[in-house]
């Protein structure tokens, strides 16, 4: 009996099924492992954004966390929505003592502009859960959030990921997808460890269903970090998965619809 890769998600709920934790099981699914979750916060969301969030207690993060990885184990770990200080640093404590890689995603605003961490959490990013990362995964607005850099062209990302390394994480992945939608380069993403750099390049789809982008991509890699590929090959799988993702994203309600956690079997069929 085979006993498929285990990976962990650390996450918000998404009750509209396109982000947060509904989108990493998904994804975990698809790319051939075995999804776990632990529940930080409730969220009201749909297509049109978040209407309500609960903060789950520190207490309840860390009994799923010890519930899960003291009996079942974990290869890989990704961390999405920690919406406060206390949250935060709860979980960078519990990684401290796992082995697995981690991915972490600065989850800072949704979609649809909805802040999701607290300003008073960004020291507690900055200062115990970007250590606690093999791989951080900002997007552009996260960077400016956690150094204050603005990425305005693809030469800014290296500037970008220097400030985020500075933090501790062993990978920064710069996701460029919010480069201007003109940029000659398509959707373009830059991973490096401060010593070897990887330019991820995809087309940009003209499609406007892009909810869950970033939790995808991070539950991706770690799917891939967890089947034993190196950091580069499960970026580079990653993108490739998300893009397909993203070319299928569909209309949902009456706002912005999700990419297709599902596209490969979609199109196998």
């Amino acid at each position: 009996m085979h006993t498929p890769p285990r990976v962990l998600t650390v996450a918000g709920s998404d009750s509209g099924g396109g982000a947060g934790i509904q989108a990493d099981l998904k994804t975990m699914l698809a790319l051939g492992t075995h999804g776990m979750s632990v529940l930080t916060a409730v969220t009201a969301q749909n297509s049109l954004g978040v209407q309500g969030a609960w903060e789950l207690p520190a207490e309840a993060v860390r009994a799923q966390f010890r519930s899960v990885v003291d009996d079942i184990g974990v290869q890989a770990v990704k961390t999405g929505m920690l919406s406060s200080a206390a949250l935060v640093e709860t979980v960078a404590e519990l990684l401290a003592g796992v082995r697995a890689p981690v991915v972490v995603d600065p989850v800072g605003v949704s979609k649809h502009g909805d802040a999701l961490l607290a300003p008073t959490a960004l020291d507690a990013v900055r200062g115990a859960l970007l250590p606690a990362a093999t791989v951080a995964t900002p997007n552009l607005d996260e960077v400016a959030q956690l150094t204050g850099v603005r990425v305005e062209e693809e030469a800014d990302m290296r500037r970008a990921a220097a400030a985020i390394l500075e933090f501790g994480p062993r990978w920064a992945l710069i996701k460029g997808g919010h480069l201007a939608a003109g940029h000659a380069g398509g959707a373009v993403d830059l991973l490096t460890d401060g010593t070897e750099e990887h330019w991820l390049r995809a087309p940009r789809h003209d499609n406007r269903h892009t909810h869950g982008t970033g939790c995808t991509l991070a539950s991706a890699l770690a799917a891939r970090l967890a089947q034993g590929d190196t950091v580069p090959q499960a970026a580079a799988a990653a993108k490739e998965y998300v893009t397909g993702a993203l070319a299928a994203g569909f209309r949902l309600g009456a706002g912005i619809g999700p990419v297709d956690h599902g596209w490969r079997w979609r199109d196998a069929h």
